[in-house]
């Protein structure tokens, strides 16, 4: 079993401990009732290709560590399901267990930064200046996923039909910010910190998200900031990220 990269591309292989192994360790995890694992000695993300969701499976496809994604279906509500509670008590996606977790046990394991933090640590990749990759991590978490979130509802659903625009506008406002933070930032260095890291994957979902499913490009002026726009479009020509924005 593939269970650690010392460095990009370098990986040792630890002895497997099967199959059986394997389904044993993940049985004690509630969550495998509602989604069986067909490969327990892979690492099992429970997600969905929303902008949080495919920041893990873009991080895995980019580590090369073998998993198995499970849809959690939020139209049926499968967020709010005992065995998904049991794993996630805050109902959101994404989480994982991890069968081959620190000292070879299982780790089940969720928010998004927190698990881009860990799988960086475990494989020894995409963590450069552990510090500075961290705080543009907590960036994404703190200002542009609850900000740009806020934008899209507003702009595109339910909020939309708001006669009153003040709160539409004051996500707009924020999130001009926040682009503008981004774009003085990388006018300077190609990635937020001169290497590809998780910080990257962390922002970049969420300003491809934008601009994207949000169709709020023109809204924004996303055009003003052309170095986030650079680096958005190398974003999304990784291999990659190509294939982590649709799970297997």
């Amino acid at each position: 079993m593939l269970s650690k990269c010392v460095a990009r591309g370098v990986c040792v292989l630890h002895v497997s401990r099967g199959y059986d192994a394997g389904m044993h360790s993940l049985s004690a995890f509630r969550v495998t009732e509602k989604w069986p694992p067909r490969h327990p000695d892979r690492l099992q993300l429970y997600s969905l290709p929303t902008p949080n969701g495919v920041k893990v499976s873009i991080m895995l496809e980019e580590i090369g560590l073998p998993y198995e994604s499970h849809r959690v279906s939020f139209d049926a509500n499968d967020q709010f399901s005992p065995e998904f509670l049991s794993l996630n008590p805050n109902n959101k996606i994404p989480a994982i267990l991890d069968p081959d977790g620190p000292e070879g046990k299982p780790l089940a394991l969720f928010e998004s930064g927190a698990i881009l933090i860990y799988l960086a640590e475990k494989t020894g990749q995409l963590l450069p200046r552990r510090y500075e990759t961290i705080q543009w991590v907590m960036f994404q978490m703190g200002g542009i996923g609850p900000m740009f979130g806020q934008l899209g509802f507003f702009h595109k659903f339910a909020g939309k039909e708001f006669e009153d625009k003040r709160p539409r506008d004051r996500y707009v406002s924020e999130t001009r910010r926040l682009l503008n933070v981004l774009n003085g930032h990388l006018a300077k260095h190609e990635w937020m910190v001169d290497s590809y890291s998780i910080a990257d994957i962390a922002i970049f979902p969420w300003v491809n998200n934008l601009v994207g499913f949000y169709d709020a490009g023109k809204l924004v002026r996303f055009d003003d900031y052309v170095h986030v726009g650079r680096v958005l479009k190398t974003f999304l020509a990784r291999p990659a990220v190509t294939r982590g924005l649709t799970p297997r």
